[in-house]
């Protein structure tokens, strides 16, 4: 890694390329590979971030200047704005904690760019609730896991090294039996267990999954009767496999059902997640099961637990007058983009560029970022748990962890940008 010093280096440090957060990756300052224990997320992050961008420098139109002159053409632009969006929102906590008082000085709007998977999610919860569980209980508990309409490991690639084929836990359990349900059979080689055994695999097309969990439902309420029946499968897949699905189920001591609401690319699929909270809740009337969604990553589950803290709510949310509303259809940012008069973009993990927009746009964000139109305003900042210290919630939203600083760099942090923004709109003329 360049920019690093040997004697400055942490012994280990935590990665946030997934919702993982992984805490024993080790920096290593004289090897090509960038990490020790890192998966192939976290070297793509670490090399892409150590790319010789730390000299970036703030432009206006594309036009190099210095920071102050940025900062105040991004407080000129919001304070002429009327309905600002804040998109993106790719931070940890501490910098989503600066974006929210910002928005409430401005009346703007908040939406991160995970949301549509976000939302399913907040939807089926507000609308129903659900018993979900924790990585830690996954790695001390499970004996059958079911992963739905995902492999796991594409998004999340240490998952089942860490939680599931672990040999410390606190109960000595099994090795759980791992099952993937509309997953390409492909991409199921993540779920072998190192002694060799092999997943179980029920093929099944993934926009049928609304009609194959309604099923599971159907068998496990008693209401679909192998004998009366006129169909023999659900969704392709024979209802004997289903049903000997769900006495699997009913059988396992702890079960947990992982789906990732960013891989269900069907209309209402909030609709099929409730039917899994249903599942979960059926199982729970006579064993134990648990359910565990997977996150989209770029700091979402960090940036919705603390707008929930401060405003009540998760993102696709703004402020009305210091009062806080939130809207999940009306205030995405498909939706604003075009009627926003000012866009601010901020991404800081990854170099995501902004969406088309005719509006003034502010861009915050990875010094790597590029552009199809240059922005009004480009400030780049520095990468957390590169250039500096931030905290980030876990997938399993029940930890946070500390990401710590590797390298000296020039570059600011976002919350401090974001703070001098709002300090220069007290002075800036309408």
């Amino acid at each position: 890694m360049s920019n690093l010093s040997n004697s400055t280096l942490p012994t280990t440090t935590t990665c946030p390329a997934c919702g993982l957060l992984c805490d024993d990756i080790i920096p290593n300052a004289e090897t090509a590979v960038n990490v020790k224990n890192g998966c192939s997320k976290a070297i793509q992050f670490f090399e892409q971030s150590f790319n010789d961008n730390i000299g970036a420098s703030p432009t206006l139109a594309g036009k190099p200047c210095n920071l102050d002159t940025a900062i105040k053409a991004a407080a000129h632009l919001l304070s002429n704005s009327k309905s600002a969006l804040f998109a993106g929102l790719g931070t940890e906590v501490q910098g989503m904690r600066s974006l929210m008082h910002l928005a409430e000085k401005t009346n703007a709007t908040l939406d991160h760019m995970h949301s549509d998977s976000t939302v399913r999610n907040t939807l089926t919860m507000q609308n129903d609730g659900w018993l979900t569980t924790t990585l830690a209980e996954v790695k001390n508990r499970a004996d059958v896991i079911l992963a739905i309409g995902t492999d796991i490991a594409t998004s999340h690639p240490r998952f089942f090294e860490k939680a599931v084929w672990n040999t410390e836990s606190l109960f000595h359990k099994p090795t759980p039996e791992v099952i993937y349900l509309g997953v390409p059979a492909e991409k199921t080689k993540a779920g072998t267990s190192p002694n060799g055994t092999a997943p179980t695999v029920i093929d099944a097309n993934a926009d049928k999954l609304p009609e194959i969990i309604n099923a599971l439902n159907a068998l496990l309420n008693n209401k679909l009767n192998n004998k009366k029946i006129k169909e023999e499968s659900a969704g392709g897949v024979s209802v004997a496999t289903l049903m000997a699905l769900v006495n699997q189920l009913k059988a396992a001591k702890y079960a947990v059902i992982v789906w990732s609401a960013s891989s269900f690319k069907f209309s209402h699929a909030e609709l099929t997640i409730q039917s899994i909270t249903q599942l979960i809740n059926l199982l729970n009337e006579s064993t134990r099961a648990a359910g565990l969604p997977l996150n989209s990553g770029d700091g979402d589950s960090s940036v919705n637990n603390t707008s929930t803290w401060l405003s009540g709510y998760p993102t696709r949310n703004r402020y009305v007058d210091g009062k806080p509303e939130y809207d999940t259809y009306h205030l995405s940012t498909d939706k604003l983009a075009s009627s926003s008069d000012a866009l601010l973009w901020v991404s800081t993990f990854n170099p995501h560029s902004p969406p088309a927009t005719t509006a003034p746009t502010i861009v915050i964000g990875h010094p790597a970022t590029k552009f199809e139109r240059q922005p009004e305003v480009f400030i780049p900042v520095g990468v957390p748990g590169i250039d500096h210290i931030g905290l980030m919630f876990r997938l399993d939203s029940s930890i946070t962890l500390p990401l710590k600083k590797l390298r000296d760099s020039q570059l600011p942090k976002l919350s401090d940008v974001i703070h001098q923004i709002e300090a220069a709109l007290s002075s800036v003329e309408k």
